[in-house]
């Protein structure tokens, strides 16, 4: 199986930006599509944005589309979502996931086998 951590997480003005990072360990990162989703306090967990195992396929969500861009480094075993012009309804706790096999990039939570802890981040307005 694989363990992911998610880091980069913290507190930014509304307007700012934040990298957030997944380091992937146990198998290769290149094995996997993944995922970010994040969870805002009494709201249900949501999807933010994927990419697909290989060939580099993303997706968001419509709230995020233009202001963030997921990321891979198989190298590295790294994910990465870069967060730009961030609002304060993007306060919640992110998370990385990984979807073995995923050849397009996929929003539907169940097809998520692992999970990290997640990251907590904070826009003020």
């Amino acid at each position: 199986q694989v363990q992911l951590v998610e880091s980069g997480g913290g507190l930014v003005q509304a307007g700012g930006s934040l990298k957030l990072s997944c380091v992937a360990s146990g198998r290769p990162v290149s094995w996997y599509g993944m995922g970010w989703f994040r969870q805002a306090p009494g709201k249900e967990r949501e999807f933010v944005a994927a990419i697909a195992a290989t060939g580099g396929r993303t997706v968001y969500a419509e709230s995020v589309k233009g202001r963030f861009t997921v990321s891979r480094d198989n190298t590295k075993n790294m994910v990465y979502l870069q967060m730009n012009s961030l609002k304060p309804e993007d306060t919640a706790v992110y998370y990385c996931a990984a979807d073995y096999r995923a050849v397009v990039p996929v929003a539907t939570q169940n097809s998520y086998e692992y999970w990290g802890q997640g990251t907590q981040v904070t826009v003020s307005s």
